[in-house]
């Protein structure tokens, strides 16, 4: 082991503010395990996330410092803290353990306790005089605070469940069921993103639209800041189309008509709201059926914790070159999306993110599979405007509009001249040329006379009903005569 080599104690719950370390970092991690010597100070540590306090005191009276930190700027306290170990916690205390000391990232103690819900160790900690940590936002008059302020104890989680991999969860605010999300911890620590954020919560305040999501309010006095919105149970339209596939025309018009009036209202805004990350998960079902816009401005400050990689299927290729971008880049996911609706799949659905960006800087789009019929009325035409490379020649949202305003008339018109089925109407003729027509919601048959020849059609059904008129008149003049003898 070399002596000077930077230490840091593992275990499972890190700094509330810690970001996620890549598996590969060079920093050396030690554990008790490796079969080493092992530098007291961190067997110190390793001592308090297991709880032995015997062994505790051991190492207290042979003078290892209760104040050591490791890489991280971390110290016992801080792991017990996050282990919720309150007779720990004390013994270090008595020992004269600092109850404000911070890591790295800016968490105390007392924070890591509030992170891991531990209310004993909140308590002790509160005690021996350690403060809540204080949002960048905080303000020290009432009169300072932002109308939207939210109180984060009205805020319940107790059954709260993840949303949308994972950026939002439900809770209940006020008896409603809302969407929280959490800032992340780059925000916390960058003055400008939290200047950022503060102009950006005075424009979300105004937005009102019934294709946007519905921004209720935020958490900014205390920490973690946190963005509250209207909670939509339908999901999104990621999972529908998943569940539907390929929608008709006349759906994925209608909602191609919700998301592009939601996106002409944030582009029209002042200043403008880019979204930067339009996509199907991002887009919501109310509960009439309507999609609504969501995740935009704000989203942006947001640290999204998963998994899986970003992906990279609905970026505007100008997204990642050197350079400016602009309202344009909604633009051109919105294409995307449109042609989605339409065939039923993603776009390059056969390739894994990387190469759909290769795909697009190579300037490849998607194809088009479905039947031209399906593109009617200048659907195709309208998207290839939309994800054109130069982004000064794709559409503004106010064009797409009436273009789909114009196609969403064309399909109605279509339907409004099919024949109606025969429970909704009845027809038959009366001699010599008039149709005698009866319609359910009429009282009695309204009669049309015509002046023009009838089809043959007609004239073959005249023949028939003539026949059966004589006919008919036979057998009564026969049964007339048989009674008379």
């Amino acid at each position: 082991m070399e002596p000077n080599a930077p230490l840091r104690f593992t275990l499972l719950k890190q700094s509330s503010l810690a970001p996620d370390r890549p598996e590969d970092e060079l920093l050396r991690e030690v554990s008790v395990e490796d079969g080493l010597e092992i530098d007291p100070r961190v067997k110190l540590m390793y001592l308090v996330n297991e709880g032995d306090l015997v062994g505790i005191k051991e190492m207290l009276d042979s003078g290892v410092d209760v104040n050591f930190k490791d890489i991280d700027h971390r110290t016992a306290l801080h792991i017990a803290a996050c282990q919720g170990l309150t007779e720990v916690a004390t013994l270090l205390l008595e020992r004269g353990a600092q109850v404000d000391s911070k890591d790295r990232w800016g968490s105390t103690p007392l924070a890591d306790a509030i992170y891991y819900k531990n209310e004993d160790l909140i308590k002790l900690l509160e005690k021996h005089g350690a403060k809540p940590p204080m949002a960048p936002m905080h303000v020290k008059h009432a009169r300072e605070v932002p109308e939207c302020e939210i109180n984060p104890d009205e805020l319940d989680f107790a059954n709260s469940v993840d949303l949308n991999k994972g950026t939002f969860r439900v809770a209940m605010w006020r008896g409603t069921q809302v969407a929280v999300k959490k800032l992340g911890d780059e925000v916390l620590g960058d003055e400008e993103k939290v200047r950022a954020f503060r102009d950006e919560l005075a424009l979300l305040q105004k937005i009102r639209h019934p294709n946007v999501v519905q921004f209720l309010g935020a958490v900014t006095q205390s920490s973690p800041m946190m963005i509250v919105t209207e909670y939509l149970p339908k999901g999104d339209l990621q999972d529908y189309l998943s569940r539907k596939g390929a929608l008709k025309p006349s759906t994925a018009v209608r909602f191609a008509l919700d998301i592009a009036r939601g996106m002409n209202y944030l582009h029209e805004n002042r200043p403008a709201i880019i979204h930067r990350d339009l996509e199907p998960s991002n887009i919501l079902r109310d509960d009439s059926g309507h999609l609504k816009v969501a995740d935009f401005g704000v989203s942006k400050l947001l640290t999204v914790k998963e998994h899986q990689p970003l992906t990279y299927r609905y970026v505007a290729p100008e997204v990642f070159k050197e350079g400016g971008y602009d309202t344009k880049v909604d633009v051109f996911s919105f294409a995307l999306i449109l042609q989605e609706m339409i065939e039923g799949c993603p776009p390059f659905s056969a390739k894994v993110d990387n190469d759909v960006l290769k795909a697009y800087t190579a300037r490849e789009l998607p194809p088009f599979r479905a039947s031209s019929r399906r593109y009617a009325h200048g659907l195709k035409e309208l998207i290839e405007e939309c994800w054109n490379e130069k982004p000064a020649k794709r559409p503004s949202f106010r064009t797409i509009i009436a273009k789909l305003e114009h196609v969403h008339n064309a399909i109605n018109h279509k339907k409004s001249w099919k024949v109606y089925p025969l429970p909704f109407f009845f027809c038959w003729l009366t001699l010599p040329y008039r149709i005698c027509v009866y319609n359910s919601l009429l009282t009695s048959p309204v009669i049309i006379s015509f002046q023009i020849r009838p089809l043959r059609c007609f004239n073959n059904l005249e023949a028939m009903l003539k026949r059966e008129h004589s006919d008919g008149s036979s057998r009564s003049s026969s049964s007339r005569s048989s009674k008379s003898i």
